[in-house]
């Protein structure tokens, strides 16, 4: 499972990385930029849960630029990576309590909450990549299947 996951992460990064490249291509628009920034903190919210640090003071919806997102992306990945490699297989089963950003409490898998995470992240990335369609602009392919093409090449 831990392969499974480092793979779907270094997708997100892949994703990530084409978006922003087309978000900056396209000027910054204001809606995808706010996208990206709620895509990024999300990664650093949950990771504070997953790895039972205290609540973080991260917006939910942050006020962040573009310029500062590429560093952004690559420090989210490599702490998800770090955490994936430190962690053996039962720990994928572990339940991880937390309270959201409205304190309501709730307790899930971990497996459960890197998958929704991925699924996160991949939702606004194509919220992101419809704004910029809307605006004329040409869009990368983030598909996974591109992605491990990718990788083959």
């Amino acid at each position: 499972m831990k392969a499974y996951f480092i793979n779907l992460f270094s997708y997100d990064l892949y994703a990530n990385n084409l978006i922003l490249e087309t978000i900056g291509k396209a000027n910054n628009p204001e809606k995808p930029v706010q996208l990206m920034a709620h895509l990024l903190a999300a990664q650093q919210i949950w990771y504070h849960r997953c790895a039972g640090l205290p609540a973080s003071d991260i917006a939910l919806w942050p006020d962040w630029k573009a310029d500062v997102f590429k560093q952004l992306i690559n420090d989210n990945h490599q702490l998800w990576i770090n955490f994936l490699n430190k962690i053996d297989d039962t720990a994928f089963e572990k339940q991880i309590d937390y309270q959201n950003s409205k304190g309501d409490t709730f307790s899930n898998k971990l497996s459960d909450i890197l998958a929704h995470l991925i699924n996160h992240s991949t939702h606004h990335r194509a919220q992101a990549g419809q704004y910029l369609k809307l605006a004329g602009i040409d869009l990368p392919n983030t598909d996974y299947i591109a992605f491990l093409r990718f990788r083959k090449a």
